[in-house]
């Protein structure tokens, strides 16, 4: 297997996440599209991944514990990316009079609330979230996003089994 050590996986997770942030600003830069708020969380989730990814090539434990701590880390990282893209591919998929009201913009909210009544907000009334600006091959952007999310999954659920299987 390719993939055989625990910094090249981190190093393949790094880049992926590279070049799924690569694609969504060349999107919004490039393309025009603005992304909504489902979008800039989806965002958040590569960020961060790609930090403990990055973290986790230049750090390369050597034992066990640490490899666990970074996948889980990445594990949290990429399972909150899944959880956002699923929910914005389910808001796609609603008929338009079942699609929750809009909230206030996110830069409003984000000025006036509190960081958890932000996100409470954002998942529970993003109606404008359910617009679909952008497809590729039949598939919207969130749905491309929870792939991608689940490509680095394969490679956190990689990383676990490494630090399983040293001694």
């Amino acid at each position: 297997m390719i993939l055989h050590s625990f910094r090249s996986i981190a190093l393949a997770g790094l880049a992926f996440c590279v070049l799924m942030m690569a694609v969504a600003l060349g999107l919004e830069h490039i393309g025009g599209y603005e992304p909504c708020p489902l979008c800039i969380f989806q965002r958040v989730a590569v960020i961060a991944a790609g930090i403990v990814f990055a973290i986790a090539a230049i750090h390369n434990p050597a034992g066990r514990v640490g490899k666990v701590i970074y996948g889980l880390l990445s594990l949290v990282a990429v399972g909150a990316g899944v959880f956002v893209a699923g929910r914005h591919v389910w808001l796609q998929s609603l008929p338009a009079d079942e699609v929750p009201s809009c909230g206030p913009g996110l830069d409003y909210m984000m000025d006036i609330l509190p960081m958890r009544d932000v996100v409470a907000m954002v998942l529970n009334s993003s109606g404008e979230c359910a617009n679909i600006d952008f497809s590729l091959l039949g598939l919207s952007l969130p749905a491309w996003t929870l792939i991608g999310f689940a490509i680095l999954a394969i490679a956190v659920l990689r990383m676990l089994v490494l630090a399983a299987r040293q001694r």
